[in-house]
């Protein structure tokens, strides 16, 4: 999720509304009107806070990235940071790295919307990790620095390094760029614009591409000059900040409530407009449709299909992977995912006391009417809690915290999906395929840096290219791809031993292929309207329908594809290597020669 990331929940609605690593969407006309309404494109009071706070968040990342970069002098410090992170750190660093604006905003924006239906995401993000766990060890004792070090252990090394690194950057990119498009809509949230309003002369949509820019070019920094290291401070830093704002709303809420929480219960339910039902299945999962059984099963399905992406894909999310690299060994990267279930854990107990905080506080009603998607339900509630506290000032001060945490937990992540394809480009394609396996160490960073320039640049100009889109889809895809594609080559690797070459090929190009083609043919792209208004509800034009896949999710039909191309191709292949993968297995489980390549 982020988590960082993580994809779920409400649809997309206009123009400079995205969804943030591992769910939900934000409105930045919305989330500006909830901010401060009415300022009509100058600083108020909570615009000066957010601004300070945003940039003081900024200063400490830029010295935190000159510090990294003192001690970078090598492949081993770029890539995994020295390997010298505790289980600790690296523990907080994985929660920054899943734990998302989309988090913080999109799931509990779902719960005082939806009630319990809403909380439904948080238990299919905790349990993808239950699925982490044990792969934790694993992949630690059998790669280095990137995903493919895995498969080439005990494969043709150029023809797998090759399918991987289009496996990574694709699933990086399509994130990024979601990212991206939320950064900038948010950003120009914090200088105080909204639609028609400008600011120094400068209209909105020219400050939201102004402020991609300068996401993306503090994205780049981080990367190139702090590496590894760079961006593993960045997400303890942001992990601490986050868990402890959230905690410090937690707390608010429930002394309202004289830390009684069936009556917080009692309070939501009867201030949603739904009742009991708020605080039961069916608001939104499993509906009804009248006279339509197939469209009935057809939601069904995608829900599951949602969740098989969200926790089959999280495994195999490529900045998660290189994340288990930066500790000294196997137990350590297991201990890191034992902390990090934890933090993640309560992290969503503690979303779940804000969502029905700010259904029973700020009222479902009143929330659906500024956002239909919900995402600004924590920005109301942080208003109210606020007033009711310390009047204007705290609520002014409690909105500019939780403008300042999005904007940090936006910039944390990009920062580790840029460092995680830029790596995949510079080791297997640079280092292994144009170098043969031969490069010089200085060359290798060298190139990696050149790598996350481009490819930070790359997003750049997509992001600003569909800062007026619904790129919210790009999330719930690059999860889909993840599970896929990469899933079946991982779980393969290190349990199959007639797995091969092919197979390794097979199974990247045909999970990412198919998840791509089920898309392009799905109703998010398009075939979808509004049935009261007749509004087009799809990525392309209204004349172009090419829908025939029924679900918005391609998992539940793309994982099943990627794994049967996988195990088909290596049985048609004649490949044999039973000595590497018995070599590969003593590795896996003792550690034996773990940082060899």
């Amino acid at each position: 999720m982020s988590a960082t990331g993580e994809t779920a929940g409400g649809a997309a609605t206009g123009g400079g509304t995205a969804r943030g690593g591992d769910g939900g969407t934000f409105s930045a006309a919305d989330l500006l009107q909830t901010l401060d309404g009415g300022t009509g494109g100058q600083f108020g009071a909570t615009h000066a806070w957010t601004v300070g706070l945003c940039a003081l968040f900024v200063l400490v990342t830029l010295v935190i990235t000159v510090r990294a970069r003192r001690t970078t002098r090598g492949a081993v410090d770029f890539y995994a940071g020295g390997r010298g992170f505790s289980s600790a750190q690296n523990g907080l660093a994985l929660t920054g790295d899943y734990l998302s604006a989309a988090s913080f905003l999109g799931i509990a924006g779902m719960i005082s919307l939806q009630g319990y239906d809403g909380f439904l995401y948080s238990i299919g993000f905790l349990m993808a990790w239950l699925l982490v766990l044990p792969m934790a060890q694993l992949v630690r004792n059998t790669g280095r620095f990137t995903m493919a070090d895995l498969p080439a252990f005990r494969m043709r090394r150029m023809r797998v390094r090759l399918a991987c690194t289009v496996s990574t950057v694709t699933v990086c990119v399509f994130y990024l760029v979601a990212q991206m498009v939320g950064a900038g809509a948010l950003v120009a949230v914090l200088l105080g614009l909204h639609e028609g309003g400008t600011f120094l002369g400068v209209s909105a949509d020219h400050a939201r591409t102004g402020a991609i820019v300068l996401v993306g070019v503090l994205m780049i920094v981080y990367v190139m000059y702090g590496g590894m290291k760079a961006a593993t401070w960045l997400q303890i830093t942001k992990a601490v900040v986050l868990l402890s704002v959230t905690g410090l709303l937690t707390v608010l809420v429930l002394a309202l409530f004289s830390f009684d929480p069936r009556a917080l219960l009692d309070g939501a339910a009867q201030a949603s407009g739904h009742g009991p039902a708020f605080l039961e299945p069916g608001l939104r999962f499993g509906v009804e449709e009248p006279g339509d059984p197939a469209q009935t099963l057809f939601n069904k399905l995608d829900l599951v299909s949602l969740g098989l992406a969200l926790v089959l894909g999280t495994v195999a999310l490529p900045h998660i992977l290189i994340r288990f690299y930066t500790v000294p060994d196997g137990r350590s990267a297991r201990t890191s995912v034992n902390r990090t279930i934890t933090m993640v854990g309560v992290f969503y107990l503690m979303t779940l006391a804000l969502g029905f905080g700010a259904a029973a506080l700020v009222g479902s009603e009143r929330i659906a009417a500024m956002d239909p998607s919900g995402n600004t339900a924590v920005p109301m509630l942080a208003e109210e809690l606020g007033r009711l506290t310390a009047g204007p000032v705290g609520a002014a001060v409690l909105l500019a915290l939780v403008s300042a945490v999005a904007l940090a937990t936006i910039l944390a992540v990009v920062a580790s999906l840029t460092l995680a394809s830029s790596s995949s480009v510079a080791h297997d394609l640079f280092g292994h395929i144009l170098m043969w396996g031969r490069p010089r160490e200085s060359q290798e960073v060298g190139a990696a840096r050149l790598s996350a320039c481009l490819i930070g640049g790359a997003a750049i100009l997509l992001a600003v290219q569909a800062r007026e889109q619904n790129v919210a889809f790009l999330v719930g895809l690059a999860f889909a791809i993840a599970a896929a594609a990469n899933l079946p080559v991982i779980v393969l690797t290190m349990f199959w031993r007639r797995f091969n070459t092919r197979g390794v090929e097979w199974g990247v190009y045909g999970g990412l292929s198919a998840t791509l083609l089920l898309m392009l043919l799905s109703p998010v792209m398009s075939g979808r309207t509004d049935p009261v208004t007749g509004e087009n509800l799809s990525v392309l034009p209204a004349w172009v329908d090419i829908q025939l896949f029924p679900m918005e999710n391609p998992a539940l039909l793309a994982v099943p594809v990627g794994f049967a191309c996988a195990v088909v191709g290596s049985l048609l292949s004649s490949e044999r290597d039973t000595a590497r993968f018995t070599e590969l297995r003593v590795r896996s489980l003792t550690g034996w020669g773990a940082d060899q390549d």
